[in-house]
Parts: structure tokens; sequence; C-alpha cells
């Protein structure tokens, strides 16, 4: 079985980078993976001024229309890194809300597709063609949590030595 999502509202909607599950990364909290996604594009580059923009846009769509702005200069080095940057925030993400964590340990091995009718990158596009970029982020990810110790196990060895 196929497991695709899209929208918020949809099921699987909290695989979705506009879902609002908030991460932390370099020791700033961002609303959504799509505000932080967003505002790396432009690290390092003249149009630095867009990432407080895209960090207080009140909705992760206005993040990613600042973010997509064809008359910005986005990083050079933005094709290579975009993925790695993606996998970062994904995993952050399910790092840090167990409720969704448990979501997308619950599919197994199941094939995960976002189903986006108009993005080939990260999604599979209309006629499912598309490359699914973050369907795939989303199964590794999966696979890296499965490897990481439970958090009772966790929170069971924390207990033992506070009290040692």
């Amino acid at each position: 079985m196929t497991i695709y999502f899209y929208k918020v509202w949809q099921p699987y909607g909290c695989f979705s980078n506009f879902s609002f599950h908030s991460i932390r990364l370099n020791g700033v909290c961002w609303s959504t993976v799509e505000h932080y996604y967003q505002a790396q594009k432009f690290v390092g580059t003249p149009d630095t001024v867009v990432i407080p923009l895209i960090y207080d846009a009140e909705t992760p769509e206005q993040a990613a229309a600042l973010g997509r702005d064809c008359t910005r200069q986005v990083r050079r080095d933005w094709e290579v890194v975009k993925t790695q940057v993606m996998r970062e925030a994904v995993l952050k993400k399910f790092l840090t809300h167990a409720d969704i964590r448990e979501i997308l340990l619950s599919t197994g091995d199941q094939l995960i597709v976002e189903n986006s009718p108009t993005d080939y990158f990260w999604g599979c596009g209309v006629k499912n063609t598309g490359q699914n970029y973050l369907g795939k982020i989303l199964m590794t990810v999966r696979e890296e949590l499965r490897t990481l110790p439970s958090l009772s196990k966790m929170s069971d060895s924390l207990r033992f030595q506070v009290s040692n």
C-alpha cells in the first residue's frame, strides 16, 4: 500500500511541511519546516533581509511565497544543499513531536508519497512521474527513528542515573 499526503487537513497531513509543528534549529524556533526551509535559501546572500520576513510570516503559505520570489537571489549552493536542509528539518520535526513521530513509525514499510499535482521534485506530480524527494526523506527519517532508543527506555535510564 502507498500512503499519499498533501494538505495538512487530509490524512497524514502532519507529513506536510506546512503542518504547524515547530522546530528548533541553530538556536532558532521556526513555526514550520516550510518557514525554515524557505529562509535557508537566502543564508549568506545579499537577500538575507528576507529571512526575518519569512520567519515572521503568519502562515507557511506566506513563507513559501516569500521564499519563491524569483526576484531574490538564492545561495549559490542551493541546488546542492536543499535536500540536506530539508532532511535536517524533517528529522528535527519528528524528533521534536512524539505524536507525529508515532504516526510516521506506524506506516511500517509503506511507500510515502507527497501527492502534489504541481511539484515534480518534492512530490509525485500530476501523473505520478515526479521524483518524490519529500516522500523519500520521510522514509529515511522513519528508518533513522527506528534505530533510536525508545523514549521510554531513555527516560528509564535517566531515572536510574538520578536515583543512584
